[in-house]
């Protein structure tokens, strides 16, 4: 199937990923979970909804947990250049059918809320809160350290439709996943904004649904610690993959579900991609490599599993793809 090209002047411009917005039925478990297991810091709570952030980030929030009756993904947030950029938005999506709605969002101002023709659920923000960053701070670092969000990944329906549209929004292409043979389908892509592999990468499968969120990590070390603290804290059973390396991103990683199920990839060891001349790398769906260049092949549940968004009906995906599963 054909790959998108670059587009240089999207219609309005998206800086990179920036929150992730989940509900939960336990809020006080979740926040346990995240704020001392994993290591991501509190900045405001109540008893409906917790701010949580990592070390690097100026930002109030990279993490939204909402209480709720059953757990999903709400939203997905975007950091976008400026407010004129939030009216582009606006403008773009109206003039190509799609609902949208400006609403005041707490620590984030004036934000355009919509559901993308896939059914992902999204936000745009210009500004959000700025707080001191937490770097030097290493006497309050728990957990695997996470620095900063990375990046998203979903389940998508259809793939090559969701990644067209996300490229005509200025998301460029940097690696994905083929069948074989002269008619071969996409099954799955990296994208991003920010210059490293990826801020959005599209998954075939039922969908809409979230695949996992992604934190930064310093070092191999911090994740292979996180494993030490989850054991240690009676979650093992909670490390659904690795650690490992794939060769898809070279990233070293670690998956892990939260206390409803929610994945979450702890990463590091990616690359620079922000050259405008950047190509896109293909890989063969059948190349156990691009999966787990070393380390244990993916369970089932890695690939049937994921966190529906609120409200949003599941999909068939347009075709199955065939892919290496561990036994």
């Amino acid at each position: 199937m054909p790959i998108p090209q670059h587009v240089f002047e999207p219609p309005f411009n998206i800086i990179r990923s920036s929150h992730v917005v989940l509900d939960v039925t336990d809020l006080k478990l979740s926040r346990e979970f995240y704020e001392t297991i994993v290591g991501l810091h509190v900045e405001d709570a109540d008893d409906k909804d917790v701010y949580l952030r990592a070390a690097e980030e100026h930002q109030h929030h990279s993490l939204v947990l909402r209480k709720a009756a059953a757990p999903a993904c709400a939203r997905l947030g975007f950091k976008v250049g400026n407010d004129k950029d939030l009216d582009k938005a606006a403008a773009f999506l109206s003039e190509n059918g799609l609902a949208c709605a400006f609403v005041d969002q707490a620590f984030q101002g004036r934000t355009l809320q919509f559901t993308d023709p896939f059914g992902f659920q999204i936000e745009l923000y210009a500004a959000m809160e700025r707080r001191p960053h937490l770097l030097r701070r290493y006497d309050l670092y728990r957990g695997c350290h996470p620095q900063r969000l990375d990046h998203f990944n979903v389940f998508a329906a259809e793939v090559q439709d969701t990644m067209e549209f996300y490229a005509r929004l200025g998301f460029r292409l940097t690696e994905y996943a083929e069948e074989d043979g002269p008619n071969g389908r996409i099954a799955a892509a990296w994208m991003h904004r920010k210059g490293n592999v990826h801020d959005f990468a599209i998954t075939n499968g039922k969908g809409p649904r979230l695949h996992h969120f992604a934190y930064w990590t310093p070092t191999a070390m911090n994740i292979i610690h996180l494993c030490d603290v989850m054991a240690s804290q009676g979650f093992v059973k909670n490390i659904e993959r690795g650690p490992g390396r794939h060769g898809i991103s070279n990233a070293f990683f670690l998956y892990v579900r939260d206390p409803d199920g929610h994945r979450l990839e702890l990463y590091t060891s990616d690359y620079f991609t922000g050259d405008h001349d950047h190509e896109p790398l293909r890989w063969s769906l059948r190349d156990p490599r691009r999966q787990t260049l070393w380390g244990a092949p993916a369970p089932r549940s890695w690939f049937e599993q994921g966190s529906p968004f609120t409200g949003q009906a599941v999909r068939e995906p347009k075709f199955v793809a065939d892919v290496l599963v561990a036994d």
